[in-house]
């Protein structure tokens, strides 16, 4: 999850969401994101509801200037359309998107009143394959799925750069409860912190070893290109694991996920509409250089901007790919 709350460093921050460390003097731009990106690191914590509101109606819809989010954030049912993953991460939409069933013999769904259980079929299957896997290499009785896609994909209104196309799932920290989880505690049960208060490293009274299977099990699925988790998370695991760590290089540090990790799988094959992502680096990621931008004190403490910040550029419907237009058209 890329925080759209970040309100400066919009282009530094696609440049992390794409994997790719950034140069010196973008190091400014990214410290002021960082701040505001711990600061709304909560919004993955932020409780639901259990009587959602419909958004109101827009008053001109066909405004060139509206965010896209706007629109594709009032679209509570997939196209009509078969399965399709369009444009890239950040920048795209979803066509004929299927929802991921609430409640699972190895998973629960929350935050229901979100209505963000929705990506491409190949993301449902794969974290129903998983859940069932992770069940058999960590001990969790199952997985506890956060944020996946709108129905349509698109931007979001609140919460994220990317989950746009349908091939990106959080997955909580926490592991499942032995038993249904209530409509109520989906909504109010808060994830757990897995990083220390001064950001340095994992906190050792809620980080386990079965933290380390689950990540391990997802990361060497085939189709998952990324996991991104706290650069606390990604240094526990680089001291942690043992064996094969040919999975490391696909595990990738980001601002925030302390709470929960964020996968990301390729684009469907033979799906010529989807923009696919450069594949991380083949190292483990795990040298000191590697992880030193994320413990700098720039980012770490980062100073306040000597005025604020601008608002980050919304994305309008013209910005995305033109097949766009026919999913949020599609009955």
């Amino acid at each position: 999850m890329c925080s759209t709350s970040i309100l400066s460093a919009l282009y530094s921050r696609t440049m992390i969401c794409r994997g790719l460390i950034p140069s010196r003097r973008l190091l400014y731009g990214i410290a002021v994101g960082a701040l505001l990106a711990w600061s709304a690191a909560g919004q993955a914590q932020e409780k639901g509801t259990l009587h959602p509101k419909p958004l109101p109606v827009l008053a001109n819809p066909n405004d060139p200037t509206l965010p896209a989010k706007q629109l594709f954030g009032r679209k509570t049912m997939p196209s009509a359309q078969r399965p399709e993953a369009i444009g890239f991460y950040a920048k795209g939409c979803l066509a004929g998107g299927e929802a991921l069933p609430i409640t699972g013999p190895t998973w629960q769904v929350m935050r229901l009143s979100r209505n963000r259980n929705w990506g491409h079929p190949d993301i449902v299957a794969l974290l129903k394959r998983v859940s069932e896997k992770v069940r058999r290499a960590s001990g969790w009785p199952g997985l506890l799925i956060g944020d996946m896609a709108q129905p349509r994909g698109g931007p979001m209104i609140t919460g994220h750069a990317s989950h746009q196309i349908g091939l990106d799932a959080d997955i909580w920290l926490t592991p499942m409860p032995d038993r249904m989880l209530s409509r109520n505690e989906r909504e109010e049960m808060s994830a757990v912190d897995m990083v220390r208060p001064d950001r340095l490293d994992i906190d050792p009274r809620v980080w386990t070893p079965s933290h380390l299977a689950v990540i391990r099990a997802v990361a060497q699925e085939p189709r998952v290109e990324r996991i991104f988790v706290n650069a606390a998370i990604k240094k526990a695991l680089c001291r942690e694991a043992r064996g094969d760590r040919s999975w490391l290089a696909k595990v990738r540090p980001m601002y925030g996920h302390n709470y929960h990790f964020h996968v990301r799988i390729t684009c469907p094959a033979g799906d010529g509409a989807c923009t696919p992502q450069p594949a991380p680096p083949a190292s483990e990621g795990c040298a000191p250089e590697d992880l030193a931008y994320w413990f700098s004190d720039a980012v770490l403490h980062p100073k306040p901007p000597p005025k604020p910040p601008k608002p980050p550029h919304q994305i309008t419907l013209s910005e995305l790919p033109p097949a766009c237009r026919q999913v949020l058209a599609s009955p």
